[in-house]
């Protein structure tokens, strides 16, 4: 039985990545272990992973997640607050499909997309 999922997203710059991601979006690091070419990232009880791909161009990065989240204004009001760029055209916005949805792009081109159903 399927009980959890762990996306796996491309990263230039660990450094630049887990700044972003601790820093700005409120993540905390995964574990004990620092890998080189790897990195796990958690925020309540999402988790993400990032693995190494220097050579990536992030005008053709296509990795994308979508984030469930039960307070949606909050949160969106928390990054505005940091500073963190939201993505020129997904501000927060009900969708017609019933969705109150915002993205984001991070610093590889990794889209983003936060939601909750109104």
């Amino acid at each position: 039985m399927l009980t959890n999922i762990h996306p796996k997203l491309p990263m230039r710059n660990k450094t630049l990545t887990r700044d972003y991601y601790l820093n700005m979006l409120g993540f905390e690091l995964v574990g004990s272990a620092d890998y080189e070419d790897y990195l796990m990232v958690k925020k309540d009880q999402i988790e993400l992973h990032f693995f190494e791909f220097k050579d990536l161009n992030p005008k053709e990065n296509y990795g994308q997640v979508y984030f469930r989240t039960d307070n949606i204004d909050d949160f969106y009001q928390s990054l505005l607050a940091k500073k963190v760029p939201i993505h020129p055209a997904a501000p927060l916005q009900v969708k017609p499909w019933g969705q109150k949805e915002f993205a984001l792009l991070d610093p590889d081109n990794n889209l983003l997309t936060f939601g909750q159903s109104v």
